[in-house]
């Protein structure tokens, strides 16, 4: 019996890093839109039909009777893989971009758009290497000057990495990294956003990275040392960080749209926080015991008097979502929280969420590698007094950013949203990896 395209394509898919539906069976798979790029490449957007709903991906197809070895890998069929992993090929997509092409489109579909920005010129010469390391995209870097994300699962709609970073570009942040261009369709009527691609930072280091350096310099430092004293001490960074971070706030303040949450829409605010808590008491059992502080923070929550400033945030802000340059620090990765309707990711919320974020990424860094460490109990204490330092330091660069110490009532907010970002963190340890859950129960404490 022979194997369609569409059942190859399934089971390619379903072990797919990227792929969202892991864990549920997949009933059909069609292709909805077929355009060619080059001879032998073609730009598809593939449905997945699952339990009645349907998610839409897209993919880079080869084909060639004699894939190399080098692309076993990412074989799909026979004669077809995927090309997003071929530099022989991927060049397609900076020639497009170059030109502002727009490609395919005909009865019941829509064309690529390729895009960019104006006044950028794009080296087509450049060649192509996959970043394998990402969960829910495909980032090629081309040579050391881009780097080009692919969005795999797709949502009508514009993305908001885009959005924020062409904003933020118009507005000469001196904190993202270079837009050039981008590319787009149309899906169920609406501009559509399949990619991104900006400048590679080439010469920068991962702030996750930077961190748990530190973290480990201070692990292996003599016993009485502290962490201001141990050699990779952190918290000049973590100010640096924090001031940044301000400084990209108040940019997309200027750039977009702001508002404010009533009171009563804060005490709302309170009770979402406090049924997630509720919740996941009933999944985690170790939580029981912490709630009664998350319950106090929450009640303290409602019964602010004023009005919450809002407006567009980073929405997933952690230590591995910044990079640091040899000049300053650059934030990564506007799209939110990839999981997240689209209308969600793009809400106005208060920036207090996204230091939050950060606070709760000091934290981890400074904790998870003592989730199997057997001298955890020994290191408890220095691991307390490196995320408490940065924290501190973090804090005080924010306030350096804005101009202004956070007010009682903002520490107030910034506390509840901490609590709820940790029970998120319970819910995910205890489901992902159990001998971490000590981290963010820290929290509590």
């Amino acid at each position: 019996m022979t194997t369609t395209f569409e059942e190859l394509l399934s089971g390619w898919i379903a072990h797919q890093r990227w792929f969202a539906g892991k864990g549920r069976a997949i009933e059909g798979v069609t292709v909805e839109s077929e355009v060619e790029l080059a001879p032998e490449l073609s730009h598809l957007i593939v449905a997945v039909h699952q339990g009645g709903t349907r998610d839409r991906y897209q993919v880079l197809l080869g084909r060639s009777e004699d894939i190399p070895p080098r692309l076993k890998h990412v074989q799909i069929g026979p004669d077809t893989y995927d090309a997003a992993h071929d530099a022989e090929v991927t060049g397609a997509l900076l020639r497009a971009m170059a030109e502002n092409a727009d490609l395919g489109g005909g009865p019941g579909t829509a064309p690529l758009r390729f895009r960019h920005l104006d006044g950028v010129k794009i080296d087509v010469a450049a060649r192509s290497l996959v970043i394998g390391a990402e969960q829910s995209n495909t980032s090629l870097i081309f040579g050391d000057a881009y780097i080009c994300k692919l969005f795999r699962r797709i949502t009508p709609g514009l993305n908001p990495e885009l959005e924020i970073v062409t904003a933020l570009a118009e507005h000469g942040s001196a904190n993202i990294a270079t837009p050039y261009g981008w590319i787009e369709t149309e899906l169920d009527g609406e501009p559509t956003t399949l990619a991104i691609m900006q400048e590679y930072l080439s010469v920068a280091n991962d702030g996750w990275a930077l961190a748990l350096t530190s973290v480990r310099d201070l692990y292996a430092s003599l016993p009485g040392v502290g962490a201001d004293e141990a050699g990779g001490d952190f918290a000049a960074e973590s100010y640096r960080l924090g001031t940044a971070t301000a400084h990209v706030h108040r940019e997309m303040a200027d750039a977009f749209p702001t508002g404010v949450i009533e009171p009563s829409e804060v005490k709302r605010m309170a009770e979402r926080l406090r049924r997630r808590l509720e919740q996941a008491v009933a999944e985690v059992p170790e939580l029981a015991e912490h709630a009664p502080v998350a319950h106090a923070a929450y009640d303290r929550l409602a019964d602010l008097g004023g009005p919450v400033p809002v407006q567009r945030v980073h929405g997933d802000y952690h230590l591995g979502q910044v990079m640091r340059t040899p000049t300053d620090w650059i934030v990564l990765d506007f799209e939110g929280e990839p999981g997240q309707p689209l209308a969600e990711r793009r809400a106005l919320s208060s920036p207090l969420r996204d230091v939050a974020g950060m606070l709760r990424s000091f934290d981890y860094a400074s904790r998870h590698m003592l989730a199997d460490h057997p001298d955890a109990a020994a290191l408890e204490a220095r691991a307390q007094e490196w995320a408490a330092r940065n924290r501190a330091a973090f804090l005080a660069g924010y306030s350096e950013g804005t101009g202004r110490h956070l007010s009682a009532e903002e520490a107030v907010l910034l506390r509840a949203l901490e609590l709820g970002k940790a029970v998120y963190e319970v819910l995910y340890e205890a489901r992902n990896r159990p001998t971490w859950i000590t981290i963010p129960l820290a929290a509590f404490g």
